[in-house]
């Protein structure tokens, strides 16, 4: 496994991130585990939750079974690149969302507590709060890092603006910022190509890209229906829609001898800026399956092709002006 740092950081993550958010709702719990333990077989050490992931408000179901995974020994924490975040609701009462400093203070408390661990090595605020000044955040992150709870700050779902203004905001405090963001991206959404993925190279930020496969789009769709295989309503919507490059692009992966998951995932470790996009297996196939993607090395002829079937972004403003 070569590991790569994280953006501008020395921490070193592997160049897959094992997502987590299956755990609990559509994965067991011993299912979970036998996971976990394979990602680090395979050589994984990055793995990603969140405080409401798990289905049921206000529980952090996933962040517990990650943490009774930890509680079971064996250099589990310590092998692991632990990466969670805070922003979504975890309960009725209006302090209980958002990033304000009390909020962030609570819910790091509560996920540790439920991942049963004393530290976080990435604490990502899963959206921006529009009415949470960025001085307030770094503040409470700051205090955190004190108290020795995280070691770095992360972002997710931050527009290029946003990576911009966090950063000029740390570095006035003469803080580190943000080392991460994590984005949706793929070859069916590329709006990050515009601005969120420049700024990032420019701040020094690794990017993680999640819903590497599109909810399944990108992942051999086409080949399952025909095999009999049912897909979700809301999916099915999207592939009416994107059909044609689906089918241009499963015929494309057959000519390369590659399974078309694997080839969506290799394409995002080309991208500028991209370090680990998240994988979210349900089961043990789908995870061993992934580390393919890791092999394929796509050349300049395959790259143009892809670009071809999904036209991106060069960068703004050149993408809309001379």
């Amino acid at each position: 496994m070569d590991y790569v740092n994280l953006g501008r950081s020395g921490l070193l993550v592997s160049p897959l991130c094992l997502g987590t958010m299956n755990f609990g709702p559509r994965t067991t719990e011993e299912d979970s585990f036998a996971i976990m333990d394979r990602a680090h077989e395979l050589g994984l050490n990055f793995f990603d939750s969140a405080n409401v992931y798990g289905g049921q408000k206000g529980e952090g179901i996933t962040e517990q079974i990650v943490g009774r995974w930890f509680a079971q020994g064996g250099g589990r924490r310590e092998k692991t690149v632990l990466a969670t975040k805070v922003y979504g609701d975890m309960g009725d009462w209006p302090n209980e969302r958002g990033l304000s400093a009390l909020n962030i203070r609570r819910a790091c408390d509560a996920s540790l507590k439920r991942l049963q661990t004393d530290y976080i090595d990435i604490y990502q605020a899963h959206h921006v709060h529009r009415t949470t000044p960025f001085e307030e955040f770094w503040e409470a992150m700051e205090v955190l890092r004190q108290q020795g709870k995280i070691l770095y700050v992360g972002s997710s779902n931050f527009a290029g603006w946003h990576l911009a203004k966090a950063q000029e905001s740390a570095a006035r405090r003469n803080f580190l910022g943000l080392v991460s963001e994590q984005t949706h991206y793929n070859l069916l959404t590329r709006a990050p190509e515009l601005e969120v993925l420049p700024a990032a190279e420019d701040y020094g930020l690794g990017v993680i890209p999640w819903s590497p496969l599109a909810g399944g789009l990108l992942g051999g769709v086409l080949r399952k229906l025909d095999k009999g295989r049912s897909g979700a309503e809301h999916m099915l919507k999207q592939l009416e829609r994107h059909r044609d490059k689906i089918e241009q692009y499963e015929k494309f992966c057959d000519e390369l001898g590659e399974e078309a998951a694997d080839v969506a995932l290799a394409w995002l470790l080309k991208q500028r800026a991209v370090v680990s996009p998240i994988i979210g297996p349900r089961t043990m196939q789908q995870l061993e399956g992934s580390l393919r993607a890791l092999e394929i090395d796509l050349d300049e002829a395959a790259l143009a092709r892809l670009d071809e079937i999904f036209p991106g972004h060069r960068t703004a403003p050149e993408d809309y002006a001379w």
